[in-house]
């Protein structure tokens, strides 16, 4: 099997269970920016000491699960078996995983100068673009989906996260004004 199949040379791509919508649509749009947060994870996680690596992978594995959802073509979503869509399990357990982070850490109180180090500043990246999939998924107006959730949560996850690498965070307050 060859990588290139010369179908999206006219600028369309394929949705899950049939129909084609043209590469700058609203849901290749949305996938794909889940995909570069996903990419960025996984920078993040080559980074990682083992531990949130563990984390890391477990998040990008559900997000080929949540890519999944956004590819389907909406009229077939039903033929999406329970394994293939985010559900509200899925948006707890990021809450669960928040709340083991947060007692790891003293949270800031103001705010966060991201780039202490090189992992949070990696995390730090996937949570802006994870952020920016977030706004994107809201422009798609999925029904009975747990996406906008499950991306706000793991933006909140990778800031979390961002900060217990940092150890102690440099805040707004900390940082000199300029003269």
């Amino acid at each position: 099997m060859k990588v290139y199949t010369r179908r999206g040379d006219d600028g369309s791509t394929d949705l899950l269970y049939g129909g084609r919508v043209s590469k700058n649509d609203s849901q290749p749009e949305v996938y794909g920016d889940v995909d570069e947060t996903q990419a960025f994870i996984g920078l993040a996680r080559a980074a990682a000491g083992e531990e949130l690596s563990t984390l890391l992978l477990k998040i990008e594995r559900e997000l080929w699960t949540l890519m999944a959802e956004l590819a389907c073509n909406p009229e077939k979503i039903d033929n999406l078996d329970e394994n293939s869509r985010v559900t509200k399990e899925m948006v707890e357990g990021l809450e669960g995983m928040i709340d083991e982070l947060s007692e790891k850490f003293e949270m800031p109180k103001e705010f966060v100068v991201p780039g202490e180090d090189e992992v949070s500043a990696r995390l730090d990246v996937a949570r802006t673009v994870c952020r920016r999939a977030e706004r994107s998924a809201v422009g798609l107006a999925l029904e009975n989906s747990h996406v906008v959730p499950y991306l706000n949560r793991l933006s909140d996850l990778l800031w979390s996260a961002a900060r217990w690498q940092e150890g102690e965070s440099v805040t707004t307050k900390s940082v000199p004004a300029s003269e």
